[in-house]
């Protein structure tokens, strides 16, 4: 698990096809590497992926096929910089949300706007997760805790402050862009518990 607060802003040193699927390589930028093992989960994007190698600060993830056709790894190559965050301890503080890594779509950026020193961004998102977001719940958008501010005719609007800006990758984000994004995972359970009409 997860808690959607970006720890560093990583980018990808390699790219290569392995047996059909993807391994990257990926300069993680943390401040510490002391407490990541092989075997860890690390939110990359907002996907949890398993480290399969480290090398001083750099690790090596493989994805799957079926990881590539539901998120944004397809765009990824040498110099695409990614959100991570390792995953949460027991005792560590929840900032965000809790979000699991799991990616539920892409989405599309169709607007971005300025509003005094903040900036606010709109995503088209798939018409099948509209009834699981709801105006100030919680959503992770590449991997970044964010309260909705609206959700109207399948745009997702978000309110971005210059730190979230400055700290994860929104802030390169640019109209036409595609992004991860994951339902709060309370909304999945809230309808499994419903009963069916």
């Amino acid at each position: 698990m997860f808690t959607g607060i970006i720890q560093s802003v990583g980018e990808i040193v390699k790219q290569q096809q392995k047996s059909g699927d993807f391994q990257f390589i990926i300069a993680t930028n943390f401040a510490d590497m002391t407490d990541v093992e092989l075997g860890d989960s690390i939110a990359m994007n907002g996907i949890c992926l398993t480290v399969t190698e480290i090398k001083n600060d750099q690790i090596t993830v493989d994805v799957s096929l079926e990881t590539l056709s539901l998120t944004d790894v397809a765009n990824w190559q040498a110099g695409t910089k990614l959100n991570l965050e390792k995953s949460m301890c027991l005792n560590d503080k929840l900032g965000g949300h809790m979000v699991s890594g799991h990616v539920d779509a892409l989405a599309d950026c169709v607007d971005i706007t300025q509003s005094a020193r903040s900036t606010i961004y709109q995503f088209k998102i798939p018409s099948a997760l509209d009834k699981y977001i709801v105006r100030k719940g919680s959503i992770a958008i590449n991997g970044v805790s964010l309260t909705v501010n609206e959700i109207k005719d399948l745009i997702l609007s978000v309110n971005l402050i210059p730190h979230t800006l400055e700290h994860t990758n929104l802030g390169i984000l640019k109209t036409g862009d595609k992004v991860n994004i994951e339902i709060d995972t309370i909304a999945r359970y809230v309808e499994k518990m419903l009963p069916k009409p």
